[in-house]
């Protein structure tokens, strides 16, 4: 008998009257809320209008959706294609099925398309909601405990899932719950691409690149423990692969961008720096300062002025008493030839 273990939920749905309410669908929902959010406050802190990101995410996430589900169709086909399967099942997303490989491509082209239309530059802005599409997905993960899905082999530690539905071709049982490994690697993700960002001033798509690399490092590892039905390739499961790809493809556009493009961008947004709802903490491209540093520089260097000043006063005062003391008086003088006129 197990003394500690993570339950599963009885039900992944509640009725309120006739509208269903899924665990699935919420996790998603406030894990889009927490991307756009966090994603508004940094790119109003490289110099952006707030609203931009809001308004690209429009776009950016129904492509995501999309893609995520196509992903999960296609490489998953014979759920909903083979004999005795409904192929109208495919298109019922808050059953679970969602690819985050599709969901990022596929969102990417959603995003590159509203960036387009308000004139931002695509780089920039995928630097901005990188931690925050890390922490979406880390929220988003436990929709699949709210189905009992994608747990790992079966184990006995501490924090075993508990599996109690049998739908499906479940066994009922304590598995590896590798929904929360996921959630968490996900949360560490975010908070190095945010660190990353402060120290070395990513830019041109690099942070978003950064994000790609570490989410592909858990994920491969993660993705090796599950043990739901997967398509595999040489023995491995197609998603490790994938994982692997995509990893090799992030590191190297690390490398080529710091090599061509060093530095950060001046200006994310056109126009914004006349906007007096952006933000007022713009990146400087040279050398990454923010506007409010240059700023404290320069209030340091005027004071510095002023000092001087203030010092120079009484030397310049002192120097000009010892110049009245060495010149002659001149009314000596006139006064001396005055009277010898009157003599004459």
């Amino acid at each position: 008998m197990e003394l500690a273990y993570i339950p599963s939920p009885s039900r992944g749905v509640l009725y309120l009257g006739p509208i269903p309410l899924r665990g699935y669908a919420f996790c998603i929902i406030i894990g889009v809320f927490v991307a756009v959010w966090l994603g508004n406050k940094r790119w109003v802190a490289r110099g952006g209008r707030p609203g931009t990101v809001a308004d690209i995410a429009v776009w950016a996430v129904p492509f995501g959706l999309v893609g995520g589900r196509l992903y999960h169709v296609i490489t998953d086909y014979e759920l909903y294609f083979s004999p005795g399967r409904d192929w109208v099942d495919a298109f019922k997303v808050w059953e679970g099925g969602l690819g985050i490989w599709g969901a990022i491509a596929l969102g990417a082209l959603g995003a590159w398309i509203g960036a387009r239309r308000r004139g931002v530059a695509m780089p920039a802005y995928a630097d901005a909601v990188a931690p925050g599409i890390a922490f979406a997905q880390a929220i988003g993960r436990w929709g699949n405990w709210f189905n009992q899905e994608l747990y790992g082999h079966e184990t006995h530690l501490p924090w075993a899932l508990h599996i109690t539905s049998s739908e499906g071709g479940r066994v009922p049982g304590y598995y590896h719950p590798t929904f929360l490994y996921e959630s968490l690697w996900c949360v560490g993700v975010g908070f190095l691409v945010i660190w990353a960002d402060r120290r070395f001033k990513l830019g041109h798509g690099r942070a978003f690149a950064l994000y790609v690399a570490a989410y592909c490092a858990g994920r491969a590892w993660i993705e090796y423990m599950r043990v739901d039905d997967a398509h595999h390739i040489l023995g491995v499961r197609l998603n490790v692969w994938t994982a692997v790809v995509v990893f090799l493809l992030a590191v190297t556009y690390l490398v080529l961008s710091a090599r061509r493009r060093p530095g950060r961008e001046a200006v994310v947004e056109q126009g914004a720096a006349d906007d007096p709802d952006a933000g007022e903490v713009e990146t400087d491209a040279g050398d990454g300062e923010t506007r409010a540093e240059t700023e404290a520089e320069a209030e340091g260097k005027d004071e510095a002025k002023v000092d001087v000043t203030k010092a120079a006063k009484p030397v310049k005062a002192e120097k000009a008493e010892e110049t009245e003391k060495a010149e002659p008086e001149p009314e000596s003088g006139i006064k001396d030839t005055a009277d010898s006129g009157k003599k004459g």
